[in-house]
């Protein structure tokens, strides 16, 4: 990870480790917004097909 905010996602990857998260539940996990960590959450949906913000390619 690299960035200017980058601590705010190093963050939100070492809690869901610790807590041994599954992707459903960081996709079920309430995230603040507007923060960059919501990342991961659009990730842990993305990952179930249930993304909320879908790339159209």
């Amino acid at each position: 990870m690299i960035g200017a905010q980058v601590c705010e996602l190093i963050n939100e990857a070492v809690l869901a480790m610790s807590v041994e998260a599954s992707t459903e539940g960081l996709a079920r996990t309430v995230h603040a917004h507007p923060m960059l960590a919501e990342v991961v959450h659009e990730a842990a949906l993305a990952s179930h097909g249930r993304a909320i913000h879908k790339v159209n390619r």
